[in-house]
């Protein structure tokens, strides 16, 4: 069992943490850049009706929270792991005239307000209207924790492959989620002209992906939006592909509802969600396994689709060697620019050409699975010339290489261009790559108090921005704001780095409240 006095001493440590967490983990420092005051974008609050706040309460919300909320109930805490005699030991200390005003140092004594074991056992205090009212009110406290766990079967609009809202819920690191395409269509009601948009227009956040209620919020923001872009009366359409847990890629949401008229509730499951593939869990070792038994330079993609519906996708010119492989089902697939259909049955595959659209139809009346197994062939090239320059470099300079360098190859031995031929690509990303390497063995290298101070120094930025920032939301709700040249000075000067070394870059202030997401749409939505 731990020292009370450790816990005493570690609560108000993890409250003076938590307070130091505000401006980077809660993103006091880049709150301004995230928020977007003033500009036309989709938010996603709790209850429609709600509106944000502009950006300068925002500020002095955080203002509270750094000041009020963790620090003090944290410090407040801290006596309830010490040794309950403590503050009679205090007391002891103080004046006289003073201790008269404070609680007795005096034992303990029986208390009217409570109950004991030997008066009931004795027939004497029997529970009052306050005792039974405070053990209704626990009881049914208690029953309330135990229920909300259990309590999806009413809220069901928030459920989708997993049960109960979103956020900081205990299941939230248990599931990993992988998003492999993501795509946004929209129709003109008028027209019938269909147009696309990138995903995460008009927003900064992702969560919109894996939730129904965020993606109808999402939808209904984009049909007021898009009329300024003259677009009228627009349909939404999601074909949003997700893994989660390491499974197949398959759509979360139905592509062909237009989720601006599709129906939501709170109360109500989704009817527009696509259920999880459970029977195909099983599929996830032999995944595994087909992964580990590929080399370096070839990738896999997963995929699970449902009958009559059908995957369109672009293979880039750079994906020299594609191929599809069915695992299970059957499907169909259309080279459009060939116009050639082929049908595969389990266990065959097919070559795919670089640089043209294709249909996958699944038209088995079972799920289909199937993989994308392909080679970066242009990357795969680029390894092997900067390979051989890196090689002949080091001949060179070994002197097993006597002949002379063609000129356009002697930046290669200057490491860096010095007048001359203008050097090929190739030669420019070698000597891109050789200056990182050494930019990284550099810092690797810097003794530790080097580091150490250059952390310091970063930390220092974020605080020093934090607080400029903060004083001058609170100057502008107090006083009002000034003209946007004096704003625009103010913000100037909250973004110094004044003791940064000189050449020295750092990366620009970021928050971990929201973790960036690999984005694999840039490869994989041209596969």
């Amino acid at each position: 069992m731990a020292e009370p006095s450790l816990s005493a001493r570690a609560s108000p440590d993890s409250g003076l943490l938590m307070v130091l967490d505000i401006p980077q983990e809660r993103g006091l420092s880049s709150l301004d850049r995230k928020y977007l005051d003033g500009l036309e974008v989709c938010r996603f609050p709790l209850l429609d009706v709600l509106q944000p706040l502009p950006l300068d309460w925002m500020y002095l919300v955080y203002t509270v929270m750094f000041l009020g909320m963790f620090s003090y109930v944290m410090l407040a805490s801290s006596p309830l792991f010490c040794h309950p005699e403590w503050p009679r030991k205090l007391v002891s200390y103080c004046p006289r005239r003073l201790q008269e005003l404070l609680p007795p140092k005096a034992a303990p004594q029986p208390s009217t307000s409570c109950m004991y074991k030997r008066s009931r056992a004795k027939g004497g205090q029997k529970p009052g209207l306050r005792h039974q009212l405070g053990t209704a009110f626990t009881l049914l406290y208690l029953l309330e924790q135990l229920f909300l766990p259990y309590s999806h079967f009413l809220t069901q609009g928030y459920n989708n492959w997993t049960n109960g809202l979103y956020g900081y819920s205990w299941d939230m690191m248990v599931h990993s989620r992988s998003h492999q395409h993501v795509k946004i269509t929209y129709r003109d009601g008028r027209t019938g002209e269909l147009g696309y948009l990138n995903p995460g227009v008009f927003t900064q956040s992702r969560r919109w992906k894996d939730h129904a209620d965020m993606l109808k919020q999402y939808a209904t923001c984009l049909s007021h939006l898009l009329p300024k872009y003259n677009v009228t009366e627009p349909q939404i359409y999601f074909d949003i592909w997700v893994s989660i847990n390491d499974r197949f890629q398959q759509r979360i949401f139905d592509p062909r509802v237009d989720i601006v008229q599709a129906t939501w509730s709170p109360f109500q499951r989704t009817p527009w969600l696509q259920p999880l593939l459970m029977d195909l869990s099983p599929w996830r070792a032999k995944l595994q396994e087909i992964k580990s038994s590929l080399d370096n330079h070839t990738e896999v993609v997963f995929i699970a689709d449902f009958p009559g519906l059908h995957l369109e996708n672009f293979v880039s010119e750079d994906l020299g060697n594609t191929s599809i492989q069915l695992l299970q089902g059957e499907v169909t697939v259309e080279l459009l620019a060939e116009q050639k259909n082929q049908t595969l049955q389990e266990g065959e595959k097919m070559q795919l050409p670089a640089g043209e659209y294709h249909k996958v139809y699944t038209i088995s009346p079972s799920p289909s699975c199937y993989m994308y197994i392909y080679v970066n062939t242009t990357e795969l090239a680029l390894e092997k010339d900067l390979a051989y320059l890196q090689e002949l470099k080091e001949k060179v300079e070994n002197g097993s290489e006597t002949g002379p360098l063609p000129p356009e190859l002697q930046p290669l031995l200057e490491g860096e261009v010095k007048g001359g031929p203008e050097p090929t690509p190739l030669v420019q990303t070698f000597l891109r790559r050789q200056q990182r390497l050494q930019e990284i063995e550099r810092r690797r290298n810097t003794p530790f108090h080097e580091r150490f101070f250059r952390f310091l120094l970063r930390k220092l930025y974020i605080f020093r921005r934090s607080f400029l920032m903060t004083c001058i939301s609170l100057r502008n709700l107090a006083l009002g704001r000034p003209s946007l040249e004096q704003l625009a000075q103010e913000v100037t000067y909250a973004n110094l780095r004044p003791f940064e070394p000189v050449g020295e870059s750092s990366p620009p202030d970021t928050d971990s409240s929201d973790p960036p997401e690999t984005n694999a749409d840039a490869v994989h939505s041209e596969l």
